[in-house]
């Protein structure tokens, strides 16, 4: 048997599917791409899709961790909400404290999969895959958008069985279309933002146990200092005023006016304004430091 004829690029035969999709990402030159500004878009948008794809293969084949991470805001909803159930500082008017609770444990339990998922950042630094990414023609903003999207599909999946058990066991929210579209819509914005966040930590952190550390510490604050739990109206003025620039805040309210008609000042274009503004900025952080991962 012959000896190979040239040297070829570490782990080709075994390279990951998302590589295969990114360095096929290129545009084909057409009269539009001519354009720097609407080529740049389109590598953009190709380059997210691509990496999306990737991301959704890998959630095909992982089952188990949707199952596992689905039974953490039902044990919210049914045990933290039943033993609350009759604390009357904590509903508002008529309204079901498990209804209240609904919107919160929804947006707390995409949080905690777009926290940890910088986690696969420094995993595919330290088995080389990164490396071989950041090669490729892909832009460094489509790359984090498709990883921030492979979160937000676990976090869809999560969100839509937490509705069907809040239908079979009669928990009342408004099932509206406009409703459900746009509790959706923001759910996905939140949980793109914190996953970018979770990237932007992961280039700074060199080691996967490190990096847990630090998502437990960035993570439980902002649960904590929310209004998922419990009315911004019940917190000392000092807790008031750090929810106030808590972006989790303003998923929250926006969820719950939406899902079951209670909120802040029920200003949901505020809401969506402010995730909108945190996922652009914490977007913008992430592609810039994204290159840092690998050194």
């Amino acid at each position: 048997m012959s000896a190979p004829s040239g040297p070829s690029p570490a782990g080709s035969a075994s390279s990951a599917g998302s590589l295969r999709e990114a360095r096929l990402a290129r545009p084909a030159p057409s009269p539009a791409s001519r354009s720097p500004s609407i080529g740049k878009l389109r590598s953009l948008l190709v380059g997210t899709f691509a990496m999306a794809q990737a991301e959704l293969r890998k959630l095909h084949h992982d089952h188990l961790d949707i199952f596992t991470r689905s039974v953490q805001p039902l044990l919210w909803l049914f045990i933290f909400g039943t033993a609350l159930h009759h604390n009357r500082s904590l509903t508002v008017g008529t309204l079901d404290y498990r209804s209240y609770l609904a919107p919160g444990v929804m947006a707390q339990a995409a949080m905690f999969i777009a926290i940890f998922f910088g986690l696969a950042v420094i995993w595919e630094r330290d088995v080389g895959q990164l490396q071989r990414l950041l090669a490729t023609p892909l832009p460094r903003s489509a790359i984090v958008l498709g990883k921030a999207a492979g979160a937000c599909v676990r976090a869809l999946v999560q969100a839509l069985l937490l509705l069907a058990v809040l239908a079979v066991t009669g928990i009342a929210v408004r099932w509206t279309a406009t409703g459900l579209i746009g509790t959706l819509a923001l759910l996905l914005l939140g949980t793109g933002a914190f996953a970018c966040m979770s990237m932007l930590l992961a280039a700074a952190v060199k080691e996967r146990e490190r990096f847990m550390g630090i998502g437990q510490l960035v993570m439980m604050p902002l649960f904590f200092a929310s209004s998922a739990l419990y009315p911004l109206a019940v917190m000392p003025a000092w807790l008031h005023a750090i929810a106030r620039v808590n972006p989790l805040t303003y998923e929250v309210q926006g969820l719950r006016q939406m899902l079951v008609g209670v909120g802040g000042a029920g200003e949901v274009w505020l809401d969506f304004a402010v995730v909108i503004g945190f996922f652009a900025i914490i977007l913008v952080a992430a592609t810039r430091a994204y290159p840092k991962a690998i050194l």
